[in-house]
């Protein structure tokens, strides 16, 4: 059975904490339970999560979405935002991970990427320079989501032309936002033999504002 990976990048930086990592622990699970009500979902997706704070970590490996397990993620008291960090750990995982097509063997789907910040890159050049290594990779879909006042928009459009922005950090919006994420999962679920080059994303909730 071919796989759809799917990669979450969540930021844990300082200003994470509180309400707004409560609300993605929230959201994550209501993702979850939203994709294991999907047949085609639960036959391909694959779901790692990776978090980054002054540096970044695979907090879930790649698991089969009937096997995955969800342990709340934590904050740290303090930590910058280092996106270069979690590219980087994108990177070596996808890099690992991936079954590419060999002969008769179909390797996984293109695997989608969902990256969500609050703030700007602690690690600018670093996240240039993993940002063209990500390019060199075939991605399905990169999204990345700005939330809140204070992240910007102009680094994530160096890494995709999808950036979505949420302007509050509570639990509505980011339930809101992982809803959307478990629909676009889905819709590439069960179109990804049928349409594979296409990777159209169904409409975001009113909370969700499409960055252009």
């Amino acid at each position: 059975m071919r796989r759809l990976p799917v990669y979450l990048l969540i930021d844990t930086s300082g200003s994470m904490r509180g309400e707004s990592i409560h609300a993605v622990n929230v959201g994550v699970q209501a993702m979850l339970s939203a994709l294991r009500q999907d047949p085609y979902a639960l036959e391909s997706v694959h779901i790692s999560i990776i978090t980054f704070d002054n540096s970044a970590k695979e907090h879930s490996p790649l698991t089969a979405l009937e096997d995955f397990q969800f342990t709340d993620i934590v904050v740290p008291s303090a930590g910058g935002t280092f996106t270069g960090a979690a590219l980087e750990c994108l990177i070596a995982c996808v890099d690992r991970d991936i079954q590419r097509s060999d002969g008769d063997q179909k390797g996984d789907w293109r695997p989608l990427v969902f990256l969500m910040t609050d703030g700007t890159p602690s690690d600018s050049m670093a996240y240039g320079e993993a940002v063209s290594e990500v390019k060199k990779r075939a991605f399905g879909s990169i999204i990345a989501c700005a939330v809140g006042p204070k992240a910007g928009h102009e680094h994530l459009k160096q890494l995709t032309d999808k950036v979505v922005a949420l302007e509050t950090l509570d639990s509505t919006a980011f339930s809101g936002f992982f809803k959307w994420v478990s629909a676009s999962v889905a819709s590439g679920s069960s179109s990804a033999g049928v349409n594979a080059g296409t990777d159209t994303l169904p409409p975001p909730p009113p909370e969700i504002q499409l960055v252009l």
